[in-house]
């Protein structure tokens, strides 16, 4: 594989550094700090009680968001409706 040198002020290497895992490259470091976490990191954080209550309340936010959606576009829709009769 290819590599790229990059140059870092001290204080950056010492964030990155105190970052980095036991073990771990600093390339690996950076490409975890740096891109999407994998579900490897974040299984396991809550329990599954916690996580059902998570679930639980973002799909009552999609629902009210859903419901407010509608509400404006029929509010919209009268406001128009209005408009045109004049």
């Amino acid at each position: 594989m290819a590599t790229k040198t990059i140059s870092l002020d001290e204080e950056a290497y010492e964030r990155l550094k105190a970052r980095k895992k036991e073990g771990e490259s600093f390339s690996e470091t950076v490409k975890r700090l740096a891109g999407e976490r994998s579900w490897n990191e974040v299984t396991g954080i809550l329990s599954g009680d916690e996580a059902a209550d998570l679930e639980a309340a973002i799909e009552e936010g999609r629902t009210k968001s859903r419901v407010r959606s509608d509400r404006l576009t029929v509010e919209l829709g009268e406001a128009v409706d209005d408009k045109t009769s004049e």
